[in-house]
């Protein structure tokens, strides 16, 4: 499985994704107020807005806390703009990360990550320290209810027939990676199909997975967890493979 799958995994294991529901609601905000920047405020033709309304409901945001983040990349209310960022640097045991922000105050969010990396025991790198090392490619997750599973041949047929370029399965989880611009299209053939799509989004993957030595790693998933923690950080995009009985022993951790 992915490294992806398996920090959402950890993540959503150890109870964090529901925790700070404040914090969540937040993040989802900053992601529609850049999108709606980014393509205009009407999610029938801005696609990234769109997946990132479609998340903020499947997480309960009520309707007028996304209508508002969409107001404010208009400039309507009179807050302040939110910028989208991208940091890049190293975990302990050359693990490469990018990590994507989403601020009011650009000073506060730099001052944030730089003390991460360093509390964390990793550097914070100039831009395009590490960015050759990952791709911008659309991740759509299908998830099939407790209790049944893939015919994996079938699902695989299926998800490059409608364009994808690659398919991941692990028990009842299937991840199908496309370019970016086809990310719509192959979603849609794939609700089409009859199956569980859970989730659509846009990420940057590792050209080549690199597996550290197991002191690292654990440090490093520590360090990628302390910046996803921070108000201001989207998400955190790595390297990183670790196997099941890692990730199990730190989902368990404290």
């Amino acid at each position: 499985m992915s490294g992806h799958s398996k920090w959402h995994s950890i993540r959503r294991s150890k109870g964090i994704l529901d925790q700070r529901r404040g914090a969540v609601f937040t993040k989802l905000a900053r992601e529609i107020t850049v999108a709606a920047r980014e393509g205009g405020g009407d999610s029938e033709m801005n696609f990234r807005l769109r997946l990132a309304v479609e998340k903020a409901k499947q997480a309960n945001m009520p309707g007028d806390n996304i209508q508002r983040a969409i107001d404010r990349a208009t400039g309507k209310g009179g807050e302040v703009a939110i910028d989208e960022l991208y940091y890049e640097g190293y975990a302990p045991g050359g693990v490469a990360l990018i990590v994507h922000a989403a601020t009011d105050n650009r000073n506060r969010t730099a001052a944030e990550v730089r003390a991460a990396f360093t509390k964390g025991g990793g550097n914070l790198g100039e831009s395009g320290s590490v960015a050759w090392m990952f791709e911008p490619k659309g991740l759509i997750t299908v998830e099939m209810p407790e209790g049944k599973s893939f015919d994996a041949d079938d699902v695989m047929l299926q998800a490059i027939d409608a364009g994808a370029d690659d398919v991941q399965l692990d028990d009842n989880i299937i991840e199908v990676y496309t370019e970016v611009v086809d990310l719509n299209d192959v979603r849609l053939k794939l609700v089409e199909a009859g199956l569980p799509v859970t989730s659509a989004e846009r990420l940057m993957k590792a050209k080549s997975p690199y597996a550290p030595a197991e002191k690292e790693a654990l440090s490093a998933l520590r360090l990628m967890e302390r910046l996803e923690d921070l108000d201001d950080v989207q998400k955190v995009y790595s390297n990183i493979d670790v196997t099941d009985e890692l990730v199990e022993r730190f989902a368990e951790s404290a």
